[in-house]
Order: structure tokens, then sequence, then C-alpha cells
């Protein structure tokens, strides 16, 4: 039997193999012993299920695969399927895969969620409301008894929530979209705040839609600055809802009448007897069947980038709330005089208490542009295999990934994507063991959680751009699934928090948080993980040591001037913070594989990883005597041996991510007849 090619096939060589006969299940043919393009084996030789081939390598005309192994090749390329099935179980949450993801890749690959070309914005938008009642059925069990238990459950399963957007992002970015404001801004936060006192089977059974009225149109970053106005009316011990002026109208909700009634949670500051105290949330109802309600004033605004949704300009002319439509917990309470009664008793953090769901909201951005930033991925290594082009030889092809500048730069950004999977997983691990009630705990929580928001949220949208034009002119159409992800990715990148501005918030806490940098000098060679995870380290420190050179020397009574000094070296100090922690995520799951070669992968993943991300800041690591001059020297060749090493098993990584078979299939690129669907 062919065990493997004991010697180097040449470029084309027809069938130059150990002997002639069957390739059978566990057989496979050494990477090392093929140069792009070879042909593998004899003419008329079989290769059967369980024996694969390496990336760029080819069987001879006459040879056949069966069907069964054509399947398993498709599935696993140069990787079994345990190897793919383990990486698949580390990377989704492990014994809590089929809780946490389970659902929603069902959910979306059923035909409902397949791409619809020719429909107008208005059209998309009315399609991603129906989409939202489906999963909502899904949760519920479409009516079942206690359904709205399950609804309310959910907003609370950070995990869950999050893999919702996880799934959905790639499929309906409108839909991901309208699930984190119904999910988690409306129904979170009136649970958040006595949600047990209430009703809520209106909203659980989206018999209205919920949304969440926040930003205006003068305020956005500086939110708290906000002048919508609840005036207490202490006649009728309800509130007066208003707009002072055009400002102050609510900008970007999705408050039309697409989708059916709504209801919205709205962010007002509180005037009681003329006095401010601070920013609550209130309940408001904004339409029925027959339209939106009087006092309430929507236009639509202009169509924007990415998967349209209904997002409009809302004002309020004078609208009278009942007294029990303000959102009530610890950090603000009406008593029956209507005196205001507070556990905080600084206005800007019962403002951020109110807004408390939007620590979560980042979470959930995090995990829709995670899912975009695979799917993108797995689309664009299935089309570079597909893909044949020139081979050196006349009358020859080979597959786009026999190429290293093609093969490469994909390699980089699946480390990149394993990275920030990995750190997403660890952050929610954080997230469901802090202690809420912990000052300190709370604060370094929602900092890790904005700093993996900003990092994974940015290295989406370089890799789905980086996927895009990997697959070239067939990367602009939207039935593969692509062109659109980028941009959907920036509304990520603004959502919950814009992230340069969450990130200087971490800076200026992290700048004294604590010393950065490993506990002693590190020591060894590029190929050694350790050592490169304390370089990343050691990054951290020349950046936060630089930080916090300018804010000491920064000009003296002028704040803005001080942080204006300090705030390029505090930013990369963050950018490196964010590394060191998706490192650490990835040795951890380095450690928790339970398959040698599994593990082996993932540990070539991670050296890939901290190698390229490494490349920036060789020039400190060297003036710090971090790196000598021989290391800068073996960077490169170091790194492209890693690529190398992985290059054969590019299909099984992103084979991993586990996308639905039904949604590949009817993405044209990602299937081998890809050059027959136009012909539909």
């Amino acid at each position: 039997m062919l065990q493997h090619a004991e010697a180097p096939l040449r470029q084309g060589a027809a069938s130059e193999t150990a002997e002639s006969g069957t390739l059978e299940p566990g057989a496979t043919l050494e990477s090392s012993a093929l140069v792009p393009g070879a042909t593998v084996g004899p003419a008329g030789a079989t290769l059967q299920a369980g024996a694969t081939l390496p990336a760029g390598a080819t069987l001879p005309a006459g040879a056949t695969r069966t069907a069964e192994a054509a399947e398993v090749a498709e599935a696993a390329g140069a990787s079994d399927p345990g190897t793919v099935e383990d990486l698949a179980h580390l990377l989704f949450d492990e014994e809590r895969r089929e809780r946490v993801h389970g659902e929603w890749r069902r959910l979306i690959s059923g035909a409902a969620f397949a791409h619809r070309p020719g429909l107008t914005p208005a059209e998309r938008t009315a399609l991603s409301y129906e989409r939202l009642r489906l999963v909502n059925d899904a949760v519920t069990g479409a009516g079942a008894a206690g359904a709205g238990a399950e609804v309310e459950a959910l907003a609370y399963d950070a995990r869950r929530l999050a893999a919702l957007h996880e799934w959905t992002g790639f499929v309906d970015g409108g839909l991901c979209t309208l699930a984190s404001i119904h999910y988690n801004l409306f129904l979170g936060s009136l649970l958040d705040h006595d949600g047990y006192r209430r009703d809520l089977s209106a909203y659980t059974a989206m018999e209205h839609t919920g949304t969440f009225l926040c930003t205006e149109l003068a305020h956005g970053n500086d939110v708290t600055s906000l002048e919508t106005v609840a005036v207490l009316d202490r006649e009728t011990g309800g509130f007066v809802l208003h707009t002072p002026h055009p400002g102050a109208r609510k900008f970007m909700p999705n408050t039309s009448l697409i989708g059916g009634p709504k209801t919205a949670v709205v962010a007002a500051r509180l005037l009681i007897d003329g006095e401010d105290q601070g920013v609550f949330l209130f309940l408001t109802p904004l339409s029925d069947a027959e339209g939106h309600l009087p006092g309430i004033q929507v236009g639509a605004l202009p169509d924007r980038t990415g998967t349209p949704v209904d997002h409009c300009l809302t004002a309020f002319d004078h609208v009278r709330l009942p007294r029990e439509a303000m959102l009530e917990a610890a950090h603000g309470r009406l008593d029956k005089d209507g005196q205001l009664r507070s556990t905080l008793g600084n206005r800007r953090k019962r403002f951020l208490r109110s807004v408390g769901r939007v620590t979560m909201g980042k979470l959930c951005m995090s995990a829709g542009t995670l899912g975009m930033a695979r799917a993108a991925l797995a689309v664009a290594v299935r089309y570079a295999h597909h893909r044949q082009v020139g081979a050196p030889r006349a009358g020859e092809r080979m597959p786009l990934t026999a190429h290293r500048s093609h093969h490469g730069r994909l390699l980089r950004s699946v480390a990149t994507a394993y990275a920030m999977t990995f750190l997403h997983r660890s952050v929610l691990d954080r997230w469901d063991a802090h202690d809420p009630t912990d000052p300190a705990q709370r604060e370094e929580t929602e900092r890790l959680i904005a700093v993996a928001k900003g990092w994974i949220t940015w290295q989406a949208r370089d890799i789905t751009i980086e996927a895009r034009e990997r697959c070239g002119a067939q990367g602009l159409f939207p039935a593969n699934g692509l062109s659109e992800l980028p941009l959907n990715v920036e509304g990520g990148i603004t959502a919950e928090g814009d992230n340069l501005v969450i990130w200087a918030k971490a800076a200026a806490e992290l700048i004294f948080a604590g010393e950065a940098g490993p506990s002693s000098a590190p020591r060894g060679e590029l190929t050694d993980l350790t050592f490169l995870r304390d370089l990343h380290a050691c990054v951290e420190r020349v950046w936060q040591t630089r930080a916090r050179a300018a804010l000491r020397g920064g000009p003296s009574g002028d704040p803005v001037g001080r942080w204006n000094e300090t705030s390029g070296a505090a930013l990369e100090m963050v950018a490196a913070h964010a590394r060191l922690r998706a490192a650490d995520a990835l040795l951890t799951a380095v450690a928790r594989a339970t398959t040698p070669r599994a593990r082996h992968l993932l540990e070539e993943l991670t050296r890939l990883f901290l190698l390229h991300e490494l490349r920036p800041h060789t020039g400190d690591l060297l003036a710090a005597g971090h790196l000598t001059p021989a290391h800068v020297e073996s960077l490169h060749p170091t790194t492209e041996s890693t690529i190398a090493s992985l290059a054969p098993h590019l299909l099984p990584l992103v084979t991993a991510f586990d996308l639905p078979p039904a949604y590949l299939s009817t993405t044209p690129i990602a299937n081998p007849d890809y050059l027959h669907r136009f012909d539909a």
C-alpha cells in the first residue's frame, strides 16, 4: 500500500510514487515530499476515504477518489476529521458547545436565512425583522408555555446572547443589530431595573419590538451630556418627556414603522422641581398598529453603508408617561414623596449604572464581528482551494493555495481569528466569574471587555478586507458573502462605545494600574512560545513607561495638554495589552487540546500570531536588550517556516470554524462548482 512518497516529486510529475495501487484510509503523503503543483499517484489509482493530499497536490489523469474520500478531503484537508473536531470543540466552548452555539448554528442553516438578492433597503430591513421573530420563535419554542421565561433567560445569559450575534452577524448584519437592541439593550435594561415587577410578555412574545434611545444628534461619545428631559409632574406623579431642541433628537434608533409596533427605553435627564438628578431610563411606547403615537416625531435617516437598518431621528413633544415608566434600581428610585433615593451620590455613576447593558453590548459587538471574520476566512480559503491558476509548465493548473503570497496572508489572518476567538471566550469567562458588587472587580472586568472589543473589532475589519481581496472580483458580489462584511464590522467598531474612546479610557486607567511586563527578563529563541509571549509583555512595559513619563512631564495646569502628550504612548500600551491577553488565551487553548495533532496546530498558530505581531516592535526590544541582532535576523525565516508548516492545514483550520454546510452550499465561491453558479 502507498503510505508516503519516499522522494520529492518533480513539478508536474505524473506517476512518481513508492508503488502503484490504492491510497487507503489513514494513508497520507508527506507535504515535504511535494512541490506546489505536483501530481500524486499513478494513473488509475484510487484515493479512498481517510487518505489525504497536501495543499497544492493533485491526482493524475485517470486517478479517482471515492465520493466518501472527496467529502472527507473537502472537510478535513490535510488533517484527520478528529483533529478538526478537537479544534472546533475548543473554539466553541467545549462541553457548553451545544447549549451555547447549537441552536443558533441550526437556525441560520434554514432556508429563511439564505441570501436573497434584489431586495430594496426597506425590504431588507423588513426581512431582518422577520428573521428576528424567527430567532424569538427558536428561543420560545414558537409560543410554548413558559416562553417569556426563556426569553428573559437569554437576556441574562451572556454566553448564549453573545453567541447569537456570533452566528447571525455574517448571515444578516441587520438582524445582528436588531437582536442586540431588543434582547440586550431593551429587555436587558428592563430586567436589570426591577424587571420582575413588570409584565414583559408583550416584549418577550415580540408583540412589540424593543428599541433603545440614548445618543443624540449633538451627543454621541459625550452622551453623559444628553439633553432630552423627563420632568416630574407632581400633580400626576408621572413624567413629561421632551426634546428641547433639534440637537437633542435621538440619533439612529430603529424607530420606524417597519417591523411592527415598537416600545423604547429612552435615556433622559430627570428634572425634579427644576433640579437635574442625572440621566435615567424611561419605558416609552412609540407606535402601535395604526402608526406613531401622539408626540412621537420620527424621521428616517439616509441609507448608511452595510446591511440596512431603519435608523431614524426621534424627538418627543411633551409626551406624558406614567409614574411606572421610570426604570428604577438601587442606584436611583423615587420615594412616595417624589424624592430621589440613590446608593450612588455621583450623577455620572448613576448614569453609567443605568446604561450598564452597554458593557454586555460590547461583548455582543465583539462576537458579531468575530463571527464575520471567521466566515470570511472560511469562504476565502475554500475559494483558494477551488480556484485554479496557471502553473509553470504549459497546460498545467494549480490552486491559489500553492502560492505563499496567497496562503501566507490567509494563514496570518486565520491565526489572528483563533486568537480573537479564544480571547473572547476568556473575557466571557471573566465576566461570568466577576463579582459585580465589588467595585474593583467590576472596573477591571469592564475595562477588559472594552479593550477586547476594540482589538477584536479592529482585527475583524482587517480580516474581512483581506478575505475579500483574496477572492478578487468574486468577493465584490454580495451572493458570495464577503462584500458587506467590512462595512458591517464598521458598525461594530462604533456601536456600544467608539473603539478609540473606550481605549482612551482604558489607557488612562492602565497607566498606573500595575507594573506591566514579565517578572524576569525573557531569554530564549524565537521558536519558544513562552519567550515570544514574554517579549510582548516587554512591549507593553516599554509603552507604559513612556506613557508615565509623558504624563508626568506634561504641561502643568493643562489637563488636556498633558493627556495629548500622553495618549499616543498610552494607546500603544493598550494595544500591547490586548495582544498579550490574546496570546495568553491562545496558550491556554494549547494546553487544553486533547489530541497531539490539534495541540501541534495550535502551537504553530500561536507561534505565527506572536511572530507576526512582534515585527513592528523589534526596534524597541533590541534597544531594551530583550532581542539580539541574531533574533531580528531570524524573525523572517522563522515566520516563513511556521507558515510552511501550517500551509497544508489551511483548509482544516477554517473547517473547524464549523460554518453550516447549508450556508456554505449557497455561497457560490465556497463550492467546487462555482464556475457554473452564474448559469442560474
